[in-house]
């Protein structure tokens, strides 16, 4: 339970939960629009689980709101990225924006929709409830953005009503990739889907280019040597 660590630092699974937590909250007339608000600001500048858990102290939080948040998976494959309680079901930007990344659980359903505002929805270092999933996309005078791996099975298939819907991520995956169906609306805004490195793989890939030019170099200088 968070109360029993409150100086931890809160990580962004844990701050979506309590997102999601107030959205319920507000759809059921349990906040109105303007704590709604704040609360949801707060929640996402929240840096320990102390300034988390008044957020909901008095509201009947989801079991999935309180949960600790699932373990980041190390590098051992989809296998390893395939199953869990999703974070979130869902994710709205009106006059604002959202962010799904990091270490979240994609549901076998996930709906986005922005008005007048922006959001970006990050699967890289996401796992999936399951091996097969739907993120739908809603953009109405707005703009979404959708990060995958390289590596990854996709299938876009949403509709540009003046306004565009970018498909040029659709493309097969590495073997035992999960499918991710990406479809959906943009009217008068857009909704772009772009195959994308994280920061940590360009730089392992950069170091490991770097040392495979060393190698080379020492390779050639023992060659020299030898006709020596």
């Amino acid at each position: 339970m968070m109360s029993e660590l409150p100086e931890m630092r809160a990580s962004d699974a844990e701050r979506e939960r309590i997102a999601e937590a107030l959205r319920e909250a507000a759809a059921e007339g349990r906040l109105d629009m303007e704590e709604f608000g704040e609360r949801l600001e707060a929640a996402y500048k929240a840096r320990t689980h102390a300034e988390l858990e008044p957020l909901v102290r008095d509201l009947p939080v989801p079991a999935r709101a309180a949960a600790p948040a699932a373990p980041v998976v190390g590098d051992g494959g989809w296998e390893g990225r395939i199953g869990g309680r999703p974070t979130s079901k869902g994710a709205v930007g009106v006059m604002g924006g959202f962010q799904r990344r990091g270490a979240w659980t994609v549901p076998r359903v996930f709906t986005a929709f922005t008005f007048w505002g922006g959001g970006q929805i990050d699967l890289r270092e996401a796992r999936f409830e399951d091996r097969e999933v739907v993120v739908r996309c809603i953009a109405v005078m707005s703009g979404m953005q959708v990060l995958v791996p390289p590596d990854l099975e996709v299938e876009v298939g949403g509709i540009g009503i003046m306004g565009g819907f970018d498909d040029k991520a659709t493309g097969p995956g590495s073997p035992g990739s999960p499918r991710v169906r990406i479809t959906g609306v943009a009217f008068w805004g857009g909704v772009g889907v772009e195959r994308k490195q994280t920061k940590a793989e360009r730089k392992r890939l950069r170091e490991e280019r770097r040392e495979e030019r060393r190698l080379n170099r020492e390779e050639r200088r023992g060659g020299r040597k030898e006709l020596d």
